[in-house]
């Protein structure tokens, strides 16, 4: 493992449920940090312990536009 991804509308915005997805598994190197964990750091940040060797990472995104941008392009190629 490389890293642990958390993404999407819960992923993103729910803290206690990355808390307690890595609580317990510092076996395979996830270790969360409760104060990076809790403070939200931009569109990408980490929130692994200092010194740990796997990331673990909160990542923005846009579902909506990406949804919209699928969109145009089957339209597009359905009027092609």
């Amino acid at each position: 493992i490389d890293a642990v991804v958390f993404t999407g509308g819960i992923g993103e915005n729910a803290a206690v449920i990355r808390k307690r997805t890595c609580d317990g598994l510092s076996g395979l190197g996830i270790l969360i940090d409760d104060r990076r964990n809790e403070t939200e750091q931009g569109s990408v940040f980490e929130i692994q312990r200092e010194g740990a060797s796997l990331k673990i990472l909160v990542i923005k995104t846009n579902e909506e536009l990406e949804i919209a941008q699928e969109t145009v392009e089957c339209i597009r190629a359905g009027a092609g």
